[in-house]
């Protein structure tokens, strides 16, 4: 049996204020870079998942994450808890959360107020809808930002669907990832709640209609348990289960319009 931990970077403050985040990394505010970073409780949510993963005995040999750096700053402080700063740690853009297009830095349930709760679900949550792809002009356009310069642009997205996020996963887990945990590496996996929604849904085989209402809290670990052939025998989040019930809820209310 295999064990494979992931888990979902701990709150931005673009989480906190309802934004669509997607692929910026960087707010720009009178031509100065204020990176979307962790709140406090986003910090906190690390400290705490890195120390109940030690005290759980948990230890790692290889880490992965995005280029997005609420998930490495996540995966920092968690190992810093345990003792594994040193441990191979591989970035890659295909872990990346889903591209959101134009909607990028806009409020959630302001757009939900504007446009329909209706339709702000189908963006966030339907398979294989797409939001409105981001504009040249648009000041969070991602093929401006430096860290793509290596990735050929034809494979940098100008928004996404789930789907899309799954079928950029999904190779990526059967090359590498899944090749580190059948050499018998222990993985943890630092990401984002639709590119850990995409393996979910590949691991699990989940429905269209069920990914949707699938919420992955922040700063929660995820462990997987998987056979020889890395099906999933199990699941399940190590920590309070009122904490965890509340952190899904919370995902799940984000564009909801109050009544």
């Amino acid at each position: 049996m295999y064990k494979i931990v992931f888990v979902r970077h701990g709150q931005s403050p673009w989480n906190k204020k309802g934004l669509f985040t997607g692929w910026v990394d960087a707010e720009i505010e009178r031509n100065k870079m204020t990176d979307v970073d962790l709140t406090k409780r986003g910090i906190d949510e690390a400290i705490e998942a890195g120390k109940i993963l030690k005290e759980k005995g948990y230890h790692f040999d290889v880490a992965y994450t995005s280029y997005l750096e609420r998930a490495i700053k996540t995966l920092q402080i968690v190992l810093d808890q345990m003792n594994l700063m040193w441990i191979p740690v591989i970035k890659d853009w295909r872990l990346n959360e889903k591209h959101y297009g134009n909607l990028q830095g806009l409020n959630k349930k302001e757009t939900a107020k504007k446009l329909g709760e209706e339709q702000v679900f189908k963006w966030r949550r339907g398979y294989d809808v797409r939001p409105p792809k981001i504009k040249k002009t648009n000041k969070y356009y991602t093929r401006k930002d430096p860290r793509y310069k290596d990735v050929d642009k034809k494979l940098l997205p100008l928004t996404e669907s789930l789907k899309d996020v799954v079928e950029r996963v999904k190779p990526y887990w059967q090359k590498n990832i899944a090749k580190d945990i059948k050499a018998g590496k222990k993985v943890l996996v630092s990401a984002h709640g639709n590119s850990l929604r995409a393996i979910i849904k590949y691991l699990d085989k989940v429905s269209e209609e069920e990914i949707a209402h699938l919420n992955v809290p922040t700063g929660i670990p995820l462990v997987y348990e998987l056979d020889k052939n890395l099906k999933p025998i199990k699941h399940y989040y190590i920590g309070d289960p009122k904490k965890i019930k509340k952190l899904q809820e919370e995902v799940k209310n984000q564009a909801k319009i109050k009544k």
